[in-house]
């Protein structure tokens, strides 16, 4: 890896992260009547934009909006700037971890699917209601204004076409009631609720939540690691793994997601007994095999839908060989417009070679003299993988991210010596079951607080 190219300044990024900064600043006072200051971070965000085809309805909508007098298409044109400007700073980032880790990348944009109408009066409704949180701002929300997502909410879960906008827009009304009112506010997440804002604006154009065409993926499968993301009402398991075509074609990167509610007294391994059942490709991640599909369901992100009926179990197949055999080639699939944000990078490295450095600030690698963050806090409590697994390691095998203005990894699995021999351990290892004695005790844990649920549910159904 060239790690010089993750630590060299990124040409115009600075710039294009400013001009998001300055407009997210603006959506904390509130669009109603924008102050001097706030007319500053709007005509900022137009003339990033200038030399984009978007630069003319955005110069308008900067100035409607700086006078009081913008409307919801105003409000649409600064929510796409803002997040062309983050797709921008998105492709760019990309990029240069391609360039730093040699691999090749995926030609042209991932094709969309046909779609079917979605309801145009919720999606107005939703805009509506978007457009007065705006025009509010994060200073002056209240449960009056954050209650009026919650009809809107209700008739769009129904419509298939319509739970991915529903269930962003529940989760960010849930976290916005949770901070009310705003005007008490010591400290808020300007920039993420500024994300959730965009994005949801963004999906409410017909068309913008077209799904990406989907097509069949015959062949193996070859797991590298699992990342799990813990929520307190939800749980997902997302497998990043190496694609090898039947027919010989160039290996792919791929990923496999499972998800499930879950209590929030489940924690630690107990989330994989939620899991299993839904996804046999767990068992596989934790057994070290490689699983063979027979016209798996991929979409042209790379994503697998899974189902187990198309899927048996294959060879053995150890993620660090794969790392270093298969990875290399294998391609990386295209994103969707909608989709690029700097967030959505998480791009499967190996390192090897590095030196550890343990500082207050945390764990870092020394790879060819450049300093890489490690970000030990991803690491789930879900499996053996630990700090200190991490800091005597030899190899490891994560995901790069970016995060706070620099790049990040994320271990899934390293490579340790133990006893002269050279021991691996994932994150992700108790996946589909262990015979570890740790692993062993929580589970049983898990295991008797869930049957304590299930008794208290039983009452409560029979009463």
């Amino acid at each position: 890896m060239r790690a010089d190219l993750l630590t060299d300044p990124v040409e115009g990024l600075d710039e294009a992260l400013a001009a998001v900064d300055g407009f997210d600043q603006v959506l904390v006072g509130g669009l109603l009547r924008p102050q001097p200051a706030q007319a500053v971070g709007l005509a900022g965000l137009a003339d990033a934009v200038a030399g984009s085809p978007l630069a003319g309805r955005v110069a308008e909508a900067a100035e409607k909006t700086a006078a009081g007098a913008a409307d919801e298409d105003h409000y649409m044109a600064l929510a796409a700037a803002r997040s062309a400007l983050l797709g921008s700073v998105h492709d760019a980032l990309v990029e240069r971890v391609e360039e730093a880790v040699g691999r090749p990348r995926a030609e042209g944009p991932a094709a969309a699917a046909d779609g079917a109408e979605r309801p145009v009066n919720l999606l107005g409704a939703t805009r509506g209601w978007l457009c007065d949180l705006a025009r509010a701002g994060w200073q002056g929300i209240d449960h009056e204004l954050i209650g009026g997502a919650a009809p809107v909410v209700t008739a769009m879960l129904p419509e298939p076409g319509l739970r991915r906008l529903a269930t962003l827009l529940d989760g960010f009304a849930a976290e916005l009631a949770a901070s009310c009112p705003g005007a008490t506010l010591e400290r808020m997440p300007v920039r993420r609720w500024a994300d959730l804002w965009s994005r949801a604006m963004l999906l409410t154009l017909t068309g913008a939540d077209r799904a990406t065409a989907v097509g069949e993926a015959t062949g193996r499968l070859l797991p590298l690691g699992v990342d799990l993301h813990e929520h307190a009402t939800a749980v997902q398991a997302q497998v990043h793994a190496v694609f090898e075509p039947a027919d010989g074609g160039t290996p792919r990167l791929v990923r496999a997601g499972v998800s499930a509610p879950k209590p929030d007294t489940v924690v630690g391994a107990g989330l994989w007994q939620l899991l299993r059942p839904h996804m046999s490709l767990l068992a596989a991640v934790s057994e070290g095999r490689a699983m063979e599909l027979d016209a798996m369901p991929v979409t042209a992100e790379g994503d697998l839908i899974w189902d187990d009926a198309r899927a048996t179990q294959g060879d053995p197949a150890e993620p660090f060989t794969t790392a270093r055999v298969a990875m290399r080639t294998a391609v990386s699939a295209p994103v969707t417009p909608v989709d690029r944000h700097p967030a959505r990078i998480a791009v499967p490295v190996l390192l090897e070679g590095y030196a550890v450095e343990e500082e207050a600030e945390g764990l870092a690698f020394r790879v060819a003299g450049e300093r890489l963050a490690v970000d030990t806090g991803r690491m789930p409590a879900a499996g053996p993988l630990t700090a200190d697994a991490v800091a005597s390691s030899a190899a490891c095998l994560g995901l790069l991210r970016w995060d706070a203005g620099r790049f990040l990894l994320q271990p899934l699995a390293v490579e340790r010596t133990v006893r002269k021999k050279a021991v691996a351990v994932h994150a992700g290892a108790w996946a589909g079951g262990t015979a570890d004695k740790a692993g062993v005790r929580a589970e049983k844990a898990a295991t008797d607080a869930v049957n304590v649920l299930r008794e208290r549910a039983g009452r409560l159904l029979r009463k």
